[in-house]
């Protein structure tokens, strides 16, 4: 059976833009301004940074029953006309029956229920407004894929917080080398909530401003939302493809919110993906580091980084520019690493350059992050994406030629 897996050009919409060469363009050109915009409407009493997507979304199709609908579907929606073109040929290829779908997403349609919950605090009914159990689930978007298109494969959701969107395209890849499918529609998708944004406000990891990772005043993460979605499969001609190399997990459950302070868990998690993919870590040429602007993420991240690669692998997290997406961010910076190692979406080889005060933090390793200039080290492209997530959830992509 064949095992080399191949994604598509993603679909991808955050604060950042909406399409590839939009994100492409604004990591390695950062604007002037920032693109995450401020707001007073989500935590009270603060103005805060958030990564919004402020466009119009696409409608939903006539007839969709109302529990799809939601502002996260919405969202999934708008950013999966990016790549209907390669699903309606997968199922010219390969059937309805054999195209699975998972995506992950950590607040799924849970706000759709805030009405019911404003009702009954204010000592009114319960029956008084329509319960939307089917908006909140964390099989929704899957669910809505498989509807939309009308597939009848394997379909599920996936929801361990921040490594949602990464694993999904982790299972993807085992359902493929499984035969249980011919090509998977994953990725992950989030969309601003407030049960999210008052649970970290709670844990006080929220930034003042701009997230600035791996800085001396670093202080907290902006919260945003996104989709980003991949057709996978076996084949290589749908269009321009990139194949997934190797991917790499591990569960440390060290703590419930904050990671393991010696990297141990990352650590296994970088080394599993490199020995999936059968590289040395000095065949790594760019890594997306997860990144946040929190002091045990940068610390534990670095950390790790400088354990398995050296100081030498140039590292960028893009999280200042589009906000953590949380349940998307995994496989929203998967995409953006497909973006940089794609010559037509990156033709001078360039890599983004951190976004950040440039203030070192003397505590953390000197791991080397990108600056104005940074290239591709290697000619052979190859980058590592790596997520982290409460409870010690791990996981790491290897993109590359």
């Amino acid at each position: 059976m064949n095992n080399s897996f191949h994604l598509t050009r993603p679909a991808v919409i955050s604060a950042l833009g909406e399409g590839l060469p939009a994100h492409i363009e604004r990591l390695l050109n950062p604007p002037a301004e920032t693109p995450l915009s401020v707001s007073d409407q989500w935590v009270a009493g603060k103005s805060l940074a958030f990564g919004a997507v402020n466009q119009p979304l696409r409608r939903f199709p006539e007839g969709l029953s109302e529990s799809f609908r939601s502002r996260n579907n919405q969202l999934l929606w708008h950013a999966l006309a990016q790549i209907e073109d390669d699903i309606a040929q997968a199922k010219r290829r390969f059937g309805a029956e054999r195209i699975a779908v998972v995506m992950g997403t950590s607040t799924s349609g849970a706000d759709e229920n805030i009405p019911l919950f404003r009702r009954a605090a204010g000592q009114g009914g319960w029956a008084e407004i329509p319960f939307k159990q089917a908006q909140q689930l964390m099989s929704a978007p899957a669910d809505f894929v498989a509807e939309v298109y009308g597939l009848h494969g394997l379909c599920y959701g996936i929801s361990t917080a921040c490594t949602s969107g990464a694993r999904a395209l982790m299972s993807a890849a085992r359902l493929l080398r499984a035969n249980l499918c011919d090509a998977v529609i994953c990725g992950g998708v989030d969309t601003l909530s407030h049960l999210t944004i008052n649970g970290f406000a709670s844990l006080e990891v929220l930034s003042e401003g701009i997230a600035n990772p791996f800085s001396a005043n670093r202080n907290g993460i902006n919260i945003g939302e996104a989709t980003a979605a991949f057709l996978l499969t076996r084949e290589a001609d749908f269009g321009e493809t990139l194949p997934l190399l190797g991917y790499g997990a591990s569960s440390d459950a060290y703590h419930m919110s904050s990671p393991r302070p010696d990297g141990l868990g990352a650590i296994a998690a970088f080394e599993a993906a490199l020995q999936h993919a059968g590289l040395a870590a000095g065949e790594i040429g760019w890594i997306n580091l997860h990144g946040t602007g929190t002091q045990h993420n940068d610390s534990m991240e670095s950390a790790a980084v400088a354990a398995v690669f050296g100081n030498e692998t140039p590292s960028t997290s893009t999280k200042p520019l589009t906000g953590h997406t949380l349940g998307a961010a995994g496989a929203l910076e998967a995409a953006l690493l497909w973006g940089m190692v794609s010559r037509r979406c990156n033709p001078e080889g360039r890599l983004p350059p951190q976004v950040w005060d440039g203030k070192r933090d003397t505590g953390l390793p000197p791991i080397q992050l990108t600056q104005a200039g940074s290239r591709w080290p290697y000619p052979r492209r190859i980058g590592a994406s790596s997520s982290f997530a409460f409870g010690g959830s791990n996981a790491v992509l290897i993109i590359g030629e």
